[in-house]
């Protein structure tokens, strides 16, 4: 079951919070907000709040609406959760004249957005865009769990027995990010951390993308040596349990 507090999280912070690796790794998003100089807010009440900044082609999340040019605000974690799906469309109280780029770049963008995070039948057989669309799954996923563990009632529970310290995920050869857990909460950092207590990485991009996909079985490819797990084990174990969370959000 899906808490709509913590999907909103996850649909701002991982989902819409993937359109600046988006825009990094694909020509054609650029493109799209290359002309662009506008910051685009997100008010959730009794949820989260952040700021997308357009610029250049280029994209950055910050946390906060302070200085955001257009707002969107939202009454109720499931009013936003409804934007993602396609069911509500927002009217900003801020910055109305910059409406078109919310219904021309943007939109164009969180379409390609989507393209990637779910591709048609047959798309994946492209090399380019399997590799742009299993990196973006990656840190959609990686900073997702953060918001699991902080915010669901079942991802409190694993994040209550994680210990502090820095947990890294890496794909061999691809992304890689740090969940670095303090009074067990978590936060994802989205470089792989010089320094940690546990570490879970993934033997190439291929096995990467069958876990996410669930096409491969979690704990075969650990004993395969396909999910290369050390350090700290308790820590990677209650992480696992939330990413296991993961999949019930992102399903």
């Amino acid at each position: 079951m899906k808490d709509q507090k913590t999907l909103a999280y996850i649909n701002l912070f991982a989902i819409l919070g993937a359109l600046p690796y988006l825009c990094d790794l694909d020509k054609k998003s650029a493109q799209l907000i290359e002309n662009a100089s506008v910051s685009v807010g997100f008010a959730v009440k009794g949820g989260p709040a952040a700021t997308l900044f357009f610029g250049g082609g280029r994209c950055r999340m910050a946390p906060g609406t302070d200085r955001c040019q257009v707002k969107l605000p939202f009454s109720s974690c499931g009013k936003f959760n409804g934007l993602i799906d396609g069911t509500v469309t927002p009217i900003p109280t801020k910055g109305i004249t910059k409406a078109g780029f919310l219904m021309g770049p943007f939109t164009k963008l969180t379409d390609r957005l989507t393209t990637f995070l779910r591709p048609a039948p047959g798309a994946l057989d492209d090399p380019e865009f399997f590799r742009i669309s299993t990196t973006l799954m990656f840190h959609v996923i990686a900073e997702a769990a953060a918001q699991i563990a902080n915010e669901d009632p079942i991802g409190q529970c694993s994040a209550a027995s994680i210990v502090d310290g820095t947990a890294k995920l890496s794909i061999q050869d691809g992304p890689g990010a740090a969940l670095r857990c303090r009074n067990h909460r978590l936060l994802t950092v989205h470089s792989a951390p010089e320094k940690f207590l546990s570490y879970m990485e993934f033997e190439n991009m291929h096995v990467a993308r069958d876990l996410f996909d669930g096409k491969l079985n979690a704990i075969a490819a650990v004993g395969l040596g396909q999910v290369r797990i050390g350090g700290m084990i308790s820590q990677i174990d209650n992480i696992n349990r939330i990413l296991d969370r993961v999949a019930v959000y992102l399903a």
